[in-house]
């Protein structure tokens, strides 16, 4: 089985306590009712980056342009015991987009402080990854989840 395509983009901003990231409470689908990264699969005849900008309009309302993608690196997530759930994860970062974050059927966006991420509503690998991307760091990482698909069995971080 061939893993799924996913692009996910982390919209980056100054706040009064520091730097902020956008994520979302997933309100429908696979992680329902986690806190996750904006983005999705990629479709057909689609790039990644194409996906995210898609991906952050749909569930999110906000705009972006290829040029306001910063490229974070990717994250391959191994389910053993759901192979049907892998997915190739691109990730990328934004600093400039245009809109207010709204909420969808989909995703409830809200802000929060990257030095205290909400880790234990969030799915257990973030912590493993989440925080290099968030200081402006590439990634490129393999994360194997254990039989009960929540907890990490491993992660191992490979070279570009």
């Amino acid at each position: 089985m061939t893993a799924a395509r996913i692009s996910l983009c982390f919209l980056l901003r100054d706040g009064d306590s520091g730097r902020q990231v956008l994520l979302g409470l997933k309100k429908t689908g696979f992680g329902r009712g986690k806190i996750v990264g904006i983005g999705g699969h990629v479709e057909a005849g689609e790039s990644e980056a194409e996906a995210a900008i898609r991906e952050v309009r749909e569930e999110a309302d906000i705009g972006l342009r290829h040029e306001d993608l910063r490229d974070a690196g990717v994250v391959r997530f191994v389910f053993p015991a759901k192979p049907e759930w892998d997915m190739d994860t691109r990730l990328f970062t934004a600093v400039r987009w245009d809109g207010e974050p709204t909420e969808s059927a989909e995703i409830a966006p809200a802000w929060f402080d990257t030095a205290s991420l909400p880790v234990d509503r969030m799915w257990q690998d973030a912590d493993h990854w989440l925080p290099v991307v968030l200081e402006g760091g590439r990634v490129n990482i393999v994360v194997t989840m254990d039989n009960d698909n929540e907890a990490v069995a491993s992660s191992e971080s490979l070279l570009f």
